[in-house]
């Protein structure tokens, strides 16, 4: 009985973990009626664990018609709960993939804006170099003074080297700031990779290759995978409940009620289907029951 319980259990906690994924699926494809599917998937999935357990128990007494219907109902139902489920996976993954993706993105216009501030510094670190390679040739020709001179010239430069001095460094700030956000949002794109990395796994595992066409077609297959086995098990843990269950019935032997008269006793044992006192059970006067009788004894 405690293997029973256990196998019980177990069938119902597999069947409503799929009964939760799959309403989350349903409730996401009708998402204009989420309440009225929820309702509904609720009491399908109750009204097909029923029927399993009816079509089991009452096989041989239920009408042609009836099983045929049942049957098929509990098919269909099995279906829809595995569609169910394969949406709510389904609709996991591509929130995943589209976390991931926007992260690119913004990756991708981050390092374009450094790329373009770092022109910036650069172009106008060229500028300075020219106005002091222009200085330099004075000096070098030794043109120091003067209107024209190096002195005069480098004092004309003056504000435009500020300018430049100003724009690198405002740059540089940019780049700084630009550089901490790269850097959070690559540390997110990582960890969001390290999510994905089993399956990426897989995909170079059996394809030989990682790249995103068949990445995804690995998740696909990984779903259905799990939503062949998810439903149909917790099925087939109830049929074989039941199946426990009624061999356990056939085979116990019940027990009589005390009493002193030999006739009633044998009268309320032959009630019982399948006994036969003296030849399959004998009965026991301490413990007032009657035994099934082990092979070879005699009565």
């Amino acid at each position: 009985m405690f293997f029973e319980l256990i196998i019980l259990i177990t069938a119902l906690s597999v069947s409503a973990v799929a009964a939760y994924y799959s309403i989350v699926g349903l409730a996401a494809i009708f998402a204009a009626s989420v309440i009225p599917v929820i309702i509904m998937g609720t009491v399908l999935e109750v009204g097909k664990l029923v029927s399993v357990t009816f079509l089991h128990n009452e096989w041989k007494r239920t009408n042609f018609l009836l099983k045929t219907y049942l049957t098929s109902a509990v098919v269909v139902l099995m279906f829809i709960t595995s569609m169910g489920i394969f949406g709510f996976l389904s609709k996991a993954h591509i929130e995943q993939t589209a976390t991931a993706g926007d992260n690119t993105i913004k990756i991708e216009r981050i390092e374009g804006q450094i790329a373009r501030e770092q022109r910036a510094i650069k172009d106008a670190e060229t500028v300075l170099l020219q106005l002091d390679a222009a200085v330099q040739t004075l000096i070098d020709y030794d043109r120091i003074r003067g209107d024209d001179g190096a002195i005069a010239t480098r004092e004309k430069q003056k504000q435009e080297r500020a300018d430049l001095g100003t724009k690198i460094a405002s740059s540089e700030v940019i780049v700084d700031e630009l550089t901490e956000k790269l850097v959070t949002l690559k540390t997110e794109q990582v960890a969001l990779e390290a999510e994905v990395g089993p399956l990426k796994y897989i995909a170079e595992s059996v394809y030989g290759s990682a790249d995103r066409d068949v990445l995804e077609q690995a998740v696909r297959w990984v779903i259905v995978i799990i939503v062949a086995v998810f439903d149909p098990l917790a099925v087939c843990l109830l049929l074989a409940w039941n199946s426990l269950r009624s061999q356990r019935k056939e085979v116990s032997p019940k027990v009589i009620e005390e009493t002193t008269d030999y006739t009633n006793k044998k009268e309320k044992i032959e009630e019982v289907p399948n006994v036969a006192p003296g030849k399959d059970f004998v009965w026991d006067e301490r413990n007032k029951v009657w035994k099934k009788k082990k092979a070879g004894a005699t009565t």
